[in-house]
């Protein structure tokens, strides 16, 4: 027995919704069906295997008390007395599984890995073939691993198989996921463009593509998938045919080590139903061209020639992450970075993550914004220098104009070549430091702290300004030593606060 899966079904307002929970699973072991006394006695087992998983179902519909009950005195048969079973007690079993409810048994196939449902093909002659109409088909990671102990992990077994599968199958595929690891060397894209050419007659509505080793260059078809509902890349070359104008159902696009071709910047993709975009480490997503005016979730991590304010359309975003991850040296246009002119254009902005490479890419932040942040709820901090006077004010900053700010999270950076701690110090006590309430303000967590001047004023700062603060955790660096941990604890529970219900709570690196 290996992990699999076990179902929790429930109704609810007339409806089944089910749950997914660990479970070993019986399916897994090959059977060989022959035609000895073995393989009878194997694919023997392997029914009553299936019986004992439906029995790990929790009917809880009373439309389905029957049932629940036929499978309880169908496994009152001991293990041990296997030998003694009737023909007609064998006969209820396959009858319990042949006539099992077909509104659930495609729901359960499609939520078992792909070999397992394929395996119910021996259960009985009506099972045959109803693996062939599941919508999902998942060749992800798991599949590759199963792949490779039983030995058929080759370039000739990998397509092998998946050919197969793809030939017998009937009916639309609803979701594809195919993942290519590394260990397997394509010569050409051949076979995999033809499985992308059948999908595309199948309805697809979600396609997940990853592969490890050569570059792929998404072919034409995939983009007259006009169903898409969500479409993720790795590792791929992003081409459009000249007469693409755009995926019309497309809900959430996710594109890591995504090559845009240079032709794509004569054309607008038109995604009117969008609303996640996420893009990291991308190459020329400048060229990259988008109308997508609901969107309401953006990523962009590690695309330093990203034009940021031309995916900033929708007014609609609520929850935006951008980190460069590394310091950038030089920019074509220092303006793709002007973050004050991008806020602008975030009037309802609730969640905010932004690390100090940003920042530090960015023009000086004026003392204050020209309109409050006002929707703003949470607010992250990666990668900052409390000893970097630049990225310190930019916080500062961020934090004075950010008037309904609940939650902050600072991720602190170790002291680079820059790092002025006299400085920075000296501004967090000046009389020029900001000194207006963070009145909203519930929760405060700070990590990777070194228990420097800058950082412990930093945290003073807040605890004075933050009168309805309740929580403030702190996890020091893995580099500090525990002396260190517990006189930063008592510098920290010295300082005053403005609030008379804040925790302070303490954790290890």
């Amino acid at each position: 027995m290996v992990m699999g899966r076990r179902w929790f079904l429930v109704e609810r307002g007339g409806q089944m919704e089910m749950g997914l929970y660990p479970v070993a699973s019986p399916l897994v072991n090959t059977v060989k069906a022959s035609n000895d006394c073995e393989g009878r006695n194997q694919m023997k087992r392997l029914k009553e295997d299936w019986l004992l998983l439906l029995r790990e179902f929790n009917f809880v519909s009373s439309s389905l008390s029957q049932l629940l009950n036929n499978l309880d005195n169908a496994l009152q048969v001991k293990t041990h007395k296997r030998r003694f079973v009737t023909s007609s007690a064998a006969a209820d079993d396959d009858d319990i599984i042949t006539n099992f409810p077909e509104d659930l048994i495609i729901p359960i196939l499609e939520r078992l890995p792909i070999e397992d449902a394929i395996r119910t093909s021996v259960l009985s002659k009506n099972w045959r073939y109803r693996w062939t109409t599941i919508r999902t088909l998942d060749f992800s990671r798991q599949f590759t691993e199963k792949l490779s102990k039983n030995g058929a992990f080759s370039h000739n077994g990998f397509i092998r198989v998946i050919n197969k599968i793809m030939i017998h199958h009937q009916g639309p595929i609803e979701k594809f996921v195919i993942h290519i690891p590394k260990e397997i060397a394509l010569d050409s894209f051949q076979e995999v463009d033809q499985w992308m050419l059948l999908l595309s007659r199948k309805s697809v509505n979600e396609l997940v593509i990853i592969k490890f080793n050569w570059v792929y260059q998404i072919p034409s078809s995939v983009f007259s998938c006009v169903e898409l509902r969500l479409l993720v890349l790795y590792n791929c070359i992003f081409k459009t045919p000249l007469e693409f104008q755009g995926f019309p159902n497309l809900q959430e696009i996710i594109l890591k080590k995504v090559t845009f071709e240079d032709s794509l910047r004569q054309i607008m993709i038109n995604l009117p139903q969008l609303k996640t975009l996420g893009l990291e480490e991308c190459v020329n997503v400048n060229n990259f061209n988008i109308k997508a005016e609901n969107v309401q979730r953006l990523r962009v991590v590690s695309c330093p020639d990203a034009i940021l304010l031309r995916l900033l359309h929708s007014e609609r975003l609520k929850e935006v992450i951008i980190c460069l991850s590394k310091p950038m040296k030089d920019f074509l246009q220092v303006g793709r970075f002007n973050l004050v002119r991008m806020l602008s254009k975030l009037p309802n902005l609730v969640t905010f993550t932004i690390d100090g490479y940003f920042l530090k890419a960015t023009r000086k932040f004026p003392d204050s914004l020209p309109q409050a942040i006002k929707r703003l709820q949470r607010l992250r901090f990666q990668s900052l220098s409390f000893g970097d006077l630049d990225l310190l004010q930019s916080a500062l900053c961020m934090l004075r104009n950010s008037t309904n700010l609940k939650v902050l999270r600072v991720t602190h950076m170790p002291m680079g070549s820059e790092a002025d701690l006299d400085i920075a110090s000296n501004h967090l006590e000046s009389p020029e430091c900001p000194d207006q309430k963070l009145s909203n303000l519930k929760k405060v967590e700070i990590t990777s702290l070194e228990g420097s001047r800058p950082e412990l004023l930093f945290i003073k700062l807040l605890l004075d300004h933050s009168p309805h603060l309740e929580k403030m955790i702190i996890r020091p660096s893995a580099t500090v030593d525990a002396e260190k941990r517990c006189n930063i604890a008592k510098d920290v529970m010295l300082f005053p606060r403005a609030s008379t219900k804040a925790k302070m709570v303490f954790l290890d690196p």
